[in-house]
């Protein structure tokens, strides 16, 4: 009897061993995953908060411009923010339709808090580009399992064109990040987890596609789901669930109708992002533009992800990951299929917008991501199965560098060029200038951007005057137009009208070549204030 109790006594003691150091191993790859999900995330706050105070000169200067001066009127004029309002159509006020000013709302409590500074709007977008990094490693790892996870991560924070959407000052990042990380809820509340999981995911997407449109792609996802529920059966869950998108939908649908209506019945009649739809243009017109692929080309090479990320990202679609011997976990490992399918159906319905708006394609980058982060492990593994081994992280190491090299940092250098400088300078000289009350007519060196008007702190017009359904990207055709239109600007109370001499349309006419007229106009019946190599400005006199 002795002899049996030690043998079980020595069995226990054998057995506790054998799970302690299975619980150490645990605990130790835990402390593993964690650390690799910090790294990423410090890499990720490196390249989107470096240059982070940049003036908002870079070749998105135009949209983020519109988003500042709304962050502006929300602070100055009212807080009531189904009224987002611009500064460049004249005293105002200036309501335009809109998406949910998330982005820019967020921006002007920073400004009541701290005071104005240009690049407040670029740190919100940061943020919440840091959500979209820890949503999409989430994401990844209960599609595709840990090792998916840290690669699509670390691809996300090193591609360019999410480098750069995600330190601008547009609502594209929040977009990404609450779809993405209401969609991370939502596969957690379908794999079993809490109820309350549901709501969360719900309001998390519905204010991703309030913030932009592109956001209603993760719908595609939660209704995939809940189609695979019906299919198991499982009519409770899925009804839950289909209410929730009804609720969701019908949110989405009110505020867009709201902002129809804003658009449309309030000067200067101007609806955001109303233009370049297949409904828009005609099938036909798409077919014969090749559904404008060329310019999609041309936008990823050059722009947002270069040779290296689309190497990746091909070979990762080409080898798909091994499918998981669970019905549940092949059901879940579809996702990334399915977002990256619903992305390309509103490509090929609005690629006319998507293209001339490039930052709409920010609602691809979490597929992407996940595709050129699976292409990077079968590069690295020379294999379907991950694993963890001296060369093949060696090659990973490579990989990254290549990535580095070739895209991240040429591509982000390329696009954070201060492009629109000369405009920042023109508003300044303005705002110098300028009176209490004066308002501003104002060039950019890019036809119809509106940052002098921005940066002279003062409200005013673009010129060409911009709103409505005209094309003030374009110069009108001749001098007796043009200067029928300042005509008319002063008789609304311009005060300052001012030019930079590099201004150039979208039809590639210089203003001091096409309107040597307007110049002559101007120096007859306006007084000159500035005349150097760069800039143009006369004060307005009264009749």
């Amino acid at each position: 009897m002795t002899d049996i109790r030690e043998l079980t006594q020595a069995e226990g003691r054998q057995y506790q061993q054998q799970t302690t150091g299975r619980d150490m191993a645990r605990r130790n790859y835990l402390n593993l995953d964690t650390g690799i999900l910090l790294a990423i995330l410090f890499i990720a706050v490196v390249f989107r908060f470096h240059k982070i105070t940049l003036p908002l000169v870079d070749g998105f200067s135009w949209r983020e411009i519109s988003t500042a001066m709304m962050a502006d009127n929300f602070q100055q004029r009212s807080w009531n923010i189904f009224f987002p309002e611009v500064s460049w159509t004249g005293p105002g006020p200036s309501y335009q339709g809109r998406e949910f000013q998330i982005v820019s709302y967020i921006t002007a409590l920073l400004y009541q808090l701290f005071g104005w500074h240009d690049w407040y709007g670029r740190v919100v977008a940061a943020v919440f580009g840091m959500v979209t990094v820890f949503s999409l490693h989430r994401l990844t790892a209960l599609c595709w399992g840990k090792m998916h996870a840290h690669a699509a991560a670390l691809a996300y924070a090193l591609m360019p064109a999410t480098i750069m959407i995600d330190s601008s000052f547009l609502p594209d990042p929040a977009m990404l990040a609450l779809a993405t990380l209401g969609v991370w809820l939502f596969v957690k509340y379908w794999a079993g987890g809490s109820g309350w999981l549901l709501p969360l995911a719900t309001a998390s997407v519905s204010l991703g596609a309030l913030s932009k449109p592109p956001g209603l792609v993760a719908g595609a996802v939660i209704f995939y789901l809940m189609v695979c529920w019906i299919q198991e059966k499982k009519q409770k869950q899925a009804t839950r669930v289909f209410l929730s998108g009804l609720v969701s939908l019908a949110m989405v649908a009110a505020y867009y109708s709201w902002a129809i209506y804003l658009g449309r019945n309030y000067p200067p009649f101007h609806i955001a992002g109303s233009g370049g739809y297949i409904w828009d243009d005609g099938f036909w017109a798409y077919v014969k533009n090749r559904f404008y692929v060329k310019s999609a080309w041309n936008t990823w090479v050059w722009w947002f992800y270069g040779s290296p990320f689309l190497m990746l990202l091909a070979v990762g679609l080409w080898i798909p990951p091994r499918p998981a011997e669970d019905p549940e976990q092949r059901r879940l490992s579809a996702i990334p299929y399915v977002w990256l399918a619903a992305a390309t159906i509103l490509y090929l319905a609005a690629a006319g917008e998507i293209t001339a708006n490039v930052w709409n394609f920010h609602i691809f980058h979490v597929p992407v991501a996940m595709f050129s982060g699976h292409g990077a492990l079968l590069l690295a593994t020379l294999s379907p199965r991950a694993v963890l081994k001296p060369a093949v992280a060696l090659r990973a190491i490579c990989i990254v560098a290549v990535a580095l090299a070739g895209s991240t940092l040429p591509l982000v250098r390329t696009m954070k060029k201060p492009i629109a400088m000369k405009g920042k300078l023109l508003g300044e000289e303005l705002a110098r200038l300028a009176k209490p009350g004066d308002l501003v007519v104002a060039t950019a060196p890019d036809v119809g951007d509106p940052i002098a008007v921005y940066y002279s702190r003062a409200r005013g017009w673009v010129f060409p005057p911009g709103g409505g359904d005209a094309d003030w990207s374009k110069f009108v055709a001749d001098d007796a137009t043009a200067i029928a239109q300042l005509e008319e600007l002063r008789a609304q109370g311009a005060d300052l009208f001012g030019v930079t001499k590099n201004a150039t349309d979208h039809a590639d006419l210089r203003f001091f070549e096409h309107h040597v007229g307007v110049i002559d106009y101007l120096d007859k019946t306006a007084t000159k204030l500035v005349d150097s190599d760069d800039l143009l400005v006369y004060r307005i006199t009264r009749p």
